[in-house]
């Protein structure tokens, strides 16, 4: 559809306060990214420092912050949230938050990003709370290879997570990966054929400059015509998944042999920007409409500050309406945020 049709079918039939997120380019968002906290039990060199300063508590939004934020969003057409961190297991009683957010009205989706550590005991609990889709963060099966990119143990309790996953009844449990030439190519084999096995989607990532220490280059990101080039000649044969989400970030391949199903998010490669419908909420309440945003609209100051929730539209509409075209990775012009991903909210 045209994009001036969009914004004048907006402007002209919607009252101010209802009628979906559209920006200038006419993207329609539909999708919020929610850190519940900065914390995290590992390490991870390409997210977080080894000493982090991690947030005061009290600066975290609270369960009833983040209900608000979404039930105001939810009429603004915001139907699938996201939970993510830091590690968001470390939040305490977090099913309770998904099981508040599973009951407002338009919420249709509710999924999970963690590093696994800590899912077994608690996947079934996120289950009955409501959660339905879980992404665990996985770029290696080789402990002393996890303990160097993660600087910390626990390999062995990340594999139990995945495995309570499928007993809750998560399915597909999706495995994220992330791609790094001279790094991680030697995992992308072992790691497609551990998902063929267990009947897990995974997920290859490629590098982005959001790193600790802005060693960043492009020479070290693992293209995905890379990874799928080696995962044809050494796993089995891909073809393009039929009727995928054009606003997913992944491409996805069906195994030939009918074995399961990999996917790419090719955030360098490939930019996705034109079809994205995402939004992004900080653990400390800051909205972020690009994961790159160098710019941020503070809610958290406009909740505590006694604003109406037609303020918190206002907020909302206004972020989204600023979007830029796309994050100019691939640019000369590219300008990396200040906050790391963990800070951010993967």
């Amino acid at each position: 559809m045209d994009r001036l049709h969009v914004l004048d079918n907006v402007t002209t039939c919607s009252p101010p306060s209802l009628g979906p997120l559209v920006d200038s380019f006419g993207r329609v968002h539909s999708n919020l990214r929610i850190s519940v906290t900065d914390r995290c039990n590992i390490r991870c060199v390409y997210c977080m420092p080894e000493s982090a300063q991690f947030l005061p508590r009290q600066d975290l939004l609270s369960f009833d912050e983040i209900e608000r934020i979404v039930r105001v969003a939810a009429v603004l057409g915001i139907d699938k949230i996201r939970l993510t961190g830091g590690e968001p297991l470390v939040r305490r009683n977090l099913p309770d938050l998904i099981g508040r957010i599973a009951g407002i009205p338009g919420i249709k989706d509710i999924g999970l990003t963690t590093n696994g550590i800590l899912l077994a005991p608690m996947a079934r609990s996120l289950w009955d709370a409501g959660l339905r889709r879980i992404n665990v963060s996985l770029d290696t099966l080789s402990p002393e290879k996890f303990l160097e990119l993660t600087r910390r143990p626990g390999l062995e309790s990340v594999i139990e997570g995945i495995i309570a996953a499928k007993e809750a009844g998560f399915d597909p449990v999706k495995v994220n990966a992330i791609a790094i030439k001279g790094t991680t190519e030697d995992e992308i084999v072992p790691l497609a054929r551990f998902a063929r096995e267990h009947g897990l989607e995974l997920r290859f990532i490629e590098y982005m400059p959001l790193d600790v220490v802005a060693s960043w280059e492009r020479d070290k990101v693992l293209l995905a015509s890379e990874i799928l080039e080696r995962l044809e000649r050494d796993v089995a044969s891909l073809r393009p998944t039929p009727d995928q989400d054009p606003r997913a970030p992944a491409a996805d391949y069906d195994y030939v042999d009918g074995k399961g199903r990999v996917g790419v998010i090719a955030s360098v490669s490939r930019p996705f920007c034109m079809s994205c419908n995402r939004i992004r909420l900080t653990a400390d309440g800051k909205l972020r409409n690009c994961l790159f945003a160098l710019e941020e609209t503070d809610l958290r100051t406009l909740l505590r500050g006694g604003a109406s929730d037609s303020m918190l539209t206002t907020a909302l509409r206004e972020s989204v309406s600023s979007k830029w075209e796309g994050h100019e990775i691939n640019t000369s012009r590219f300008i990396k945020p200040e906050r790391l991903m963990h800070s951010i909210g993967g």
